[in-house]
């Protein structure tokens, strides 16, 4: 729930931002003067990308966790003895002893969409988040492709 909250936080900032960047694009746009339009024009950019940036990490978040209930209901989330510390995360040496499993599952079976959100939890349990989501991102991928079949 913490992480929602925070999502939550960081989404209504970037709203804030672009509201307040179109604003003052807005009036740069009105003022008549060239340099002033120009920075507005640049200015309109900048909370478009925001805008999409903030789209496609909200959009990763709520695919990404349909799919990890999605698992969940089937019984399929990884279920690893690992120590945890006191706020909850993964020992990273518990993590590092499991991780190559799921690496190999991942390596037999490319086109699962199962073993590859089991390694994206792998390696975020191993502290590795860019490939924790690049990971996940495949998932999704090969699930919609899945559905589409």
């Amino acid at each position: 729930m913490s992480a929602r909250i925070g999502v939550a936080v960081v989404a209504a900032l970037l709203a804030l931002y672009i509201v307040l960047v179109g604003q003052r694009a807005w009036m740069l746009l009105v003022s008549g003067d060239p340099v002033g339009v120009a920075m507005g024009v640049a200015l309109v950019v900048l909370p478009l990308i925001a805008t999409w940036a903030l789209g496609r990490e909200l959009w990763f978040g709520v695919r990404a966790e349909q799919l990890g209930r999605r698992l969940e209901s089937e019984g399929a989330l990884p279920e690893e003895a690992v120590s945890v510390r006191p706020s909850g995360r993964v020992m990273r040496e518990d993590a590092d002893a499991v991780f190559p499993a799921y690496r190999a599952a991942a390596e037999a079976n490319p086109e699962d969409w199962r073993v590859w959100y089991r390694l994206g939890v792998a390696y975020d349990a191993a502290g590795d988040r860019r490939r924790a989501r690049e990971a996940v991102r495949t998932a999704i991928r090969l699930e919609k492709t899945d559905r589409s079949r």
